[in-house]
């Protein structure tokens, strides 16, 4: 008798702490930030928040010539060090938007991604990852950057990084490069940063509205897990910046500070003025319960740098909303 009480006393105990664990496992989200390293980061790096963090991804790096030497921003290794000191993954982000519009890197990307120089590339950007002590590499090639050579690319950049212990991940969209990318790629990846905005924007003047709405959000992350994208690998992108239109317009975004710095009740909407487009803490809410109601593995943001502190700050409401807070 005593013996079947202690076991089922020690049943109801594993049951109790597999309880616990699984509920520790589905609270813990990926929170991944993109940082531009032609900001200030030896000023930047140290007024990051980073409990609120689990990556950062540098951008950009790209290849500097045709023999796939990679560029690296002294400035990278102030934030390399404070994300480690401060146990945040960090990574090189390769590539980027303006790449995709830089005809010299699309075919120099082209060059190194064929058949022939494809080994050696590898090769290369698994040492560079190595040396500058990188905990893995993020692909942001998009548009026409995903070229015909881009799953093979990224199936052996992923088998490189694994030897050495590091990670690989991309940035994706549906609509732009989206159909270019082989389902096969998505298993090579350990997780894919979904960059569900851009609906609209500056190259789009007559189409004025929201560029990051939550449906088109929970579109975007449908498509990619329509395609085979699990769970466990998806990270919705939000955008912490917006577009203007009508007297609004200019050819850059307005980031979510400049936003707030002209009109300061804006963060609890996602449309100010005549008329400026973005995501205020309801909607980035929004989208963070969309993540944790449906089991997603994270939330990614372009970029950090267009966030404030406080109250008002959209990592903070993103860090509430994950975390139950």
């Amino acid at each position: 008798m005593r013996k079947s009480r202690q076991f089922y006393l020690g049943g109801l105990l594993t049951v109790w702490l597999a309880g616990i664990f699984a509920f520790g496992a589905r609270a813990d989200f990926k929170v991944v930030a993109y940082v531009p390293n032609w900001i200030n980061l030896n000023s930047f790096s140290t007024n990051i928040d980073y409990s609120k963090l689990t990556h950062i991804n540098i951008a950009f790096e790209n290849p500097v010539n045709d023999d796939g030497d990679l560029s690296f921003h002294p400035a990278d290794d102030v934030l390399i060090q404070q994300a480690r000191a401060h146990q945040v993954k960090i990574l090189v982000s390769l590539g980027g938007g303006s790449a995709s519009n830089d005809k010299v890197l699309l075919a120099r990307y082209l060059h190194l991604m064929n058949d022939t120089n494809r080994p050696a590339f590898v090769a290369k950007l698994g040492s560079y990852v190595t040396a500058h002590h990188f905990d893995g590499l993020d692909v942001d090639l998009e548009g026409p950057g995903i070229n015909p050579f881009y799953g093979a690319f990224v199936a052996e950049l992923g088998r490189e990084l694994k030897t050495r212990g590091k990670l690989m991940t991309a940035a994706l969209s549906q609509g732009y490069g989206g159909k270019s990318v082989p389902d096969s790629a998505l298993a090579d990846l350990d997780f894919v940063n979904i960059m569900a905005y851009d609906g609209t924007g500056t190259w789009n003047p007559n189409a004025p509205g929201q560029h990051s709405s939550y449906a088109f959000a929970t579109n975007n992350v449908a498509y990619w897990r329509n395609r085979g994208l699990p769970k466990s690998k998806a990270v919705l992108g939000v955008p912490f910046y917006g577009y203007g239109f009508g007297p609004a317009f200019r050819k850059r975004d307005y980031s979510y500070a400049s936003i707030l710095a002209e009109f300061p009740d804006a963060q609890n909407l996602d449309q100010v003025g005549n008329t400026i487009w973005y995501n205020g803490i309801p909607t980035i809410t929004a989208k963070s319960h969309f993540v944790k109601t449906n089991e997603l593995t994270g939330v990614m943001i372009w970029s950090l740098d267009y966030d404030v502190t406080g109250e008002a700050s959209l990592l903070s409401a993103i860090d509430r909303a994950l975390q139950g807070k």
